[in-house]
């Protein structure tokens, strides 16, 4: 009976932490809504909230096979170094890591290592300044000039820096003349808005009237992020998006670590100086692994990400002034075909850092492509995307010329 009854107690023991266990695991997975993600009254991105279907073993070797064949015929006989990951439902299917971060001292480019993602730092900056605009901070069409003091161009707005219709000049095209800035001071973005006034800097063309890709917009968001959130561009992102979606291998550079980061090179593996324009931000100047944006992609198909409304916004072609397939959203290139199929992508370029980012929303799959010593072929990635869904381009044979 005294047996009986002592294992009696300690059943009911187990039974009790067995459940409080249970309920601990539930809380700790369960997705916080869109009011529990504020940080500071804004909005922050959340981990996918659902896992979406992995492919069945025997489709996914297949694509395993097909892809490898791909990397061995369009990458490695160009010496390839950088990052190659493809996903389906944010499952990886293949990823690749090859080369060097730094070749004088032979760091190995492993899938933790962060590489310079040139261009793509764009998504990432729209991401953020869309966070601030579901959060009522600022609204699109908003006048940057009510924003920031002293901007001196009264028609343009949020939306027209996202979608290039500014009319700005590249602040790389005006900053060289030894008149208007010394290279021997680093360039920041602080500096743009005094420059432009000082040297009556005008327009290129007219606001909104058509498009034309622009480095300074996007560093200029990134100073609206500074301006609305009182962080750095730096703390705003990460509390806003890296923190959240762990991702832990991602971070905006600073020129004062440029030791410590991974190398750009030239496609004989000759190092590229750091310029005076390595510090400005919004544009470039994030670095991060496939795996990281991975992360950042799948959170996008989060219920809560971003209002219905707003997020038709970001994926809708905004320059339909001459005829053609491309066009570009908020923060996101575009190709738009006759049978109503739409591919989202963002490639980079920055020195010999050259990235690619794909986005095939109804297939819910990744394709993501970094490299540290300068080549083209980080581009062909999208030639996969044919593998996955009804887009025009098939894979093709070493012999054959690919653009």
């Amino acid at each position: 009976m005294i047996f009986k009854r002592q294992f009696s107690i300690f059943s009911y023991i187990f039974l009790f932490f067995l459940l409080v266990s249970c309920k601990n695991e539930t809380q700790k997975i369960k997705p916080k809504t869109k009011e529990e993600s504020k940080v500071d009254s804004i909005y922050t991105m959340q981990p996918l909230s659902k896992k979406f279907p992995e492919l069945k073993s025997s489709e996914k070797r297949k694509l395993q096979r097909t892809i490898e064949k791909f990397y061995q015929e369009k990458f490695v006989p160009n010496d390839f170094s950088g990052s190659f990951l493809v996903a389906k439902n944010g499952h990886i299917i293949y990823e690749k890591y090859r080369g060097f971060s730094n070749f004088e001292q032979k760091k190995p480019i492993t899938s933790d290592t962060p590489l310079h993602i040139a261009s793509l730092s764009k998504v990432i900056t729209a991401t953020t300044i869309m966070l601030l605009v579901d959060s009522k901070k600022i609204s699109l069409d908003q006048k940057v000039n009510t924003i920031l003091a002293d901007f001196p161009y009264p028609d343009i707005t949020i939306r027209t820096l996202l979608n290039h219709r500014s009319g700005m000049r590249n602040y790389s095209y005006f900053t060289d003349k030894k008149d208007i800035w010394d290279q021997k001071n680093t360039l920041q973005n602080s500096d743009l808005i005094s420059i432009i006034n000082k040297n009556n800097i005008d327009l290129e063309y007219k606001t909104n009237s058509h498009f034309a890709y622009c480095n300074t917009n996007y560093a200029f968001l990134a100073l609206v992020i500074e301006k609305i959130t009182h962080l750095s561009y730096s703390e705003a992102l990460k509390k806003l998006i890296f923190k959240p979606l762990k991702m832990k291998n991602t971070f905006v550079f600073d020129l004062k670590n440029k030791d410590t980061v991974s190398q750009s090179y030239k496609g004989q593996k000759i190092k590229y100086s750091f310029n005076y324009l390595d510090n400005i931000y919004g544009d470039k100047n994030i670095y991060s692994t496939p795996r990281d944006l991975l992360k950042f992609d799948m959170a996008t198909y989060n219920e809560n990400f971003l209002n219905k409304k707003l997020l038709k916004e970001v994926f809708k072609g905004y320059s339909y002034e001459s005829k053609g397939t491309r066009n570009y959203g908020l923060g996101i290139r575009m190709l738009e075909w006759d049978n109503g199929k739409k591919m989202f992508y963002h490639n980079g370029w920055w020195h010999g850092n050259t990235a690619a980012y794909l986005k095939l929303k109804d297939e819910k799959t990744t394709l993501i492509c970094i490299s540290n010593k300068y080549t083209r072929c980080t581009y062909k990635i999208k030639l996969l995307s044919g593998l996955f869904g009804n887009y025009p381009y098939e894979l093709k044979s070493k012999n054959d010329s690919i653009e």
